[in-house]
């Protein structure tokens, strides 16, 4: 196969042959030639109905018409300027309209500049070191936050990468998704000493476990009797469980919040914002230190802002959320008529399958680890081979978008219906 020949000459260039470490699934991955809509297309000829949608940001899904031809009449006025422009403005009071809490923001690249900016400015507002994280929660390849789960709430982090001295995550402290109860009795003790809690609202980067009834707003009480500030990294809900993302979805707002993938319609953005009085300690306003070459790059924005557009005018999140739970309640009904150790997480138009013990609910990272992660890769396998195109980890989240047809959902209810008592049948004793 192509697909094959060309991850072997591209693992002679490249470390794992790849560009970012998910992307090197076995026995090698396929390479894309083009993509439209919900499908996507490799070298070997093969098309795909894609949930993956390249981790989360092609919520109206590939290469939509309108988005196209706005960046194609930026690329005509120019696509790269190191100037201030106009779009930017705009781009920022449509983030305003949909985040009450955003007073105030800075454009970034990346979502990992976004986190690691917003813990920045969160420690200089509060002159603390101390952040507290959620085991499970990834907020970008950052080496303050890419940190081992400890044995327990108060537990000092350890380096989750090699080339990370452990002096770079000593400030932060880990406690568990879903219990609000750790996160109290930690503040408790160093209140004086942390800065922020940073969490993403439903976790995206071990499946997909959405936060338990009252959580939320237990987390946003907790940290304003403690004086600590909250950051919610929307970098993957922001704009795709609600146009307000997790905050309004879930009616709770965050002191600082992170954006990213949706935000620049398929193209590379980032953005942290929150209360004025915080933001402003950002430079050149303020002494906290924050640039970038490519930031507020003219084509991004303008694809995020005709995207932001599309989502409001069309209503598109009623649609997906509604095709997102259908899809659920489907995979549910074949888990439940054949009994199988599965179960099927997700909120809105975000869903993963765990093959978890005896299909136990999954509430967070602990749960998440002790799932079959090698049945999810051979379940994987099995649906590409139906021509369905899942995240390639147990630890991703898949997405519904606007460009999914009743057609590709019932497509892939048969074959999730036909593989999955294949797999949850092997090697069961």
């Amino acid at each position: 196969m192509k697909s094959e020949e060309l991850y072997e000459e591209a693992r002679k260039h490249m470390p794992g042959g790849v560009s970012s470490p998910v992307r090197a699934f076995k026995p090698f991955p396929f390479f894309t030639t083009h993509a439209k809509g919900s499908r996507i297309y490799d070298v070997d000829g093969r098309e795909f109905i894609d949930f993956c949608l390249a981790y989360g940001p092609l919520v109206l899904g590939h290469r939509n018409d309108e988005v196209l031809d706005a960046v194609k009449e930026q690329l005509e006025r120019g696509w790269l300027f190191g100037t201030p422009h106009n779009a930017e403005i705009e781009l920022a009071k449509a983030v305003k309209r949909c985040f009450p809490s955003i007073e105030m923001l800075r454009l970034v690249n990346t979502g990992s500049e976004a986190t690691m900016s917003a813990i920045r400015v969160a420690r200089a507002a509060k002159e603390r070191d101390k952040i507290v994280k959620i085991e499970g929660g990834f907020h970008g390849a950052h080496d303050g936050v890419l940190v081992k789960a400890g044995s327990g709430a108060t537990t000092f982090g350890i380096p989750d990468s090699k080339g990370i001295p452990a002096e770079m995550v000593k400030n932060t402290l880990q406690v568990p998704f879903n219990d609000a109860d750790a996160l109290s009795e930690v503040l408790e003790r160093q209140r004086e000493e942390v800065a922020a809690v940073i969490l993403e609202p439903v976790l995206g980067n071990i499946g997909v476990i959405p936060p338990e009834e009252g959580y939320l707003h237990e987390v946003r009480k907790i940290t304003a009797e403690n004086d600590v500030l909250l950051i919610f990294d929307e970098v993957i809900t922001g704009f795709r469980l609600a146009p307000g993302g997790a905050q309004e979805y879930y009616g709770v707002n965050a002191d600082i919040t992170t954006l990213g993938k949706i935000l620049g319609g398929g193209f590379p953005i980032g953005a942290f914002g929150g209360k004025r009085e915080i933001m402003e300690l950002v430079a050149p306003a303020g002494p906290v230190y924050q640039a970038g070459t490519f930031s507020g790059n003219p084509v991004s924005v303008v694809a995020g802002l005709k995207t932001l557009e599309i989502l409001l005018r069309e209503r598109v999140h009623e649609k997906i959320n509604r095709a997102g739970e259908m899809l659920r309640s489907s995979l549910r009904e074949i888990v439940e008529d054949a009994s199988l150790p599965v179960f099927v997480g997700g909120v809105g138009s975000m869903f993963q399958i765990f093959f978890s013990e005896g299909g136990k609910p999954v509430k967070n990272y602990a749960d998440a680890l002790k799932c079959d992660k090698d049945k999810y890769m051979r379940m994987h396998r099995e649906m590409l081979n139906a021509g369905i195109f899942l995240a390639p980890s147990q630890f991703e989240t898949n997405f519904v978008s606007a460009a999914h047809t009743d057609e590709d959902l019932k497509r892939t209810e048969e074959a999730f219906k036909e593989i999955l008592p294949k797999i949850a049948a092997e090697n069961e004793v």
